[in-house]
Parts: structure tokens; C-alpha cells; sequence
């Protein structure tokens, strides 16, 4: 997760690594995961933007000292509400 091997996860490296889901899911690589692509062919269709928005909540919950950075300690605590 941490590409850069700084010791702390950016919020473009914590989407980056969070999207793989997302880059296989969606086969024809349009950037939406059409309903067809979703797990159990169930759901609305979501945009990369929208998942990328997703994940950036996630992480600015995780981060909870605001530096803008995951390090360790965030990264192993459960996920916050």
C-alpha cells in the first residue's frame, strides 16, 4: 500500500490500492461498473469517481490525527464510523 516506502499511506496511494476491486470488475474499462459487473449482477452502477469518493471518506475517518496520512496505528484500527 505504502508505493512510495515513506512509512505512511497518502490518500492516493490508499485509493490506488483500494481500486483494484474496481479495475477488474469493470471488463470493459469504461471507468463505471455497469449492473452486469457488480457481484450478483445486483445494484445501480457506480463511476470510478464515485468509488474514489468512497474511499477517500474511509480514509479521512481513519486518519485520525488529521496529517493527512495512515501510518500504522490508523491503518490496524477497526474502521470508524
Amino acid at each position: 500500500m505504502d508505493a512510495d516506502g515513506d512509512g505512511r499511506v497518502s490518500l492516493a496511494e490508499y485509493q490506488a490500492w483500494m481500486s483494484y476491486a474496481f479495475d477488474r470488475m469493470d471488463r470493459n474499462g469504461d471507468g463505471t461498473l455497469a449492473v452486469d459487473e457488480l457481484p450478483g449482477g445486483k445494484g445501480r452502477p457506480v463511476t470510478r469517481a464515485e468509488h474514489l469518493a468512497r474511499v477517500a471518506a474511509t480514509f479521512n475517518r481513519q486518519d485520525t490525527n488529521r496529517d493527512g496520512f495512515l501510518d500504522t496505528r490508523e491503518l490496524a484500527a477497526p474502521p470508524q464510523r
